[in-house]
């Protein structure tokens, strides 16, 4: 068990790796083997011209939540591969004028890629489905995106953390 949670390592390895993700200070609400919600607060840093989150912002909450839930997998199995995404597709729905939520529910899926990257020792390459939610206090959840994001991962002498 880590000493960290899971917030706090996102952050550090945001700051550490990807400073532009770090400036975004993504949150993690839930992370399990199934599930992965990401939220990134609405303010200066993310907002865009109109007021509402810069697109810009939403793709790397959607890179979080996918990413994450693939790397906490592989730091719990303690193996050495190398997750990255190959291509990109999103569909905005409406304008985010809140705090976002992205969520991954493909944990499943991600884990079924590991396994076959551990027997086969080949790159797999899969299309990950998330979504992008705002939560009103009291209120029903409202979708602003969907996301398709092209997980690849492959054995690796470095790694992902």
């Amino acid at each position: 068990m880590t000493l960290l949670s899971p917030t706090l390592r996102l952050r550090l390895l945001a700051w550490l790796k990807i400073p532009l993700l770090g400036s975004v200070r993504p949150s993690v609400v839930e992370l399990t083997d199934e599930r992965c919600v990401v939220r990134v607060r609405l303010r200066r840093w993310t907002r865009n011209h109109l007021g509402s989150m810069y697109f810009g912002t939403l793709a790397m909450g959607a890179d979080c939540a996918g990413g994450l839930i693939a790397a906490e997998r592989i730091r719990l199995r303690k193996v050495r591969v190398a997750l990255v995404f190959k291509s990109f597709q999103a569909e905005f729905l409406r304008r985010p004028e809140a705090d976002v939520y992205f969520v991954c529910e493909e944990g499943a899926r991600i884990g079924a890629m590991l396994d076959q990257v551990l027997a086969t020792g080949e790159r797999v390459t899969e299309r990950l489905q998330l979504h992008a939610e705002v939560r009103p206090a009291g209120g029903i959840p409202e979708p602003v995106a969907r996301f398709q994001l092209e997980l690849s991962l492959k054995p690796s002498e470095r790694g992902v953390l």
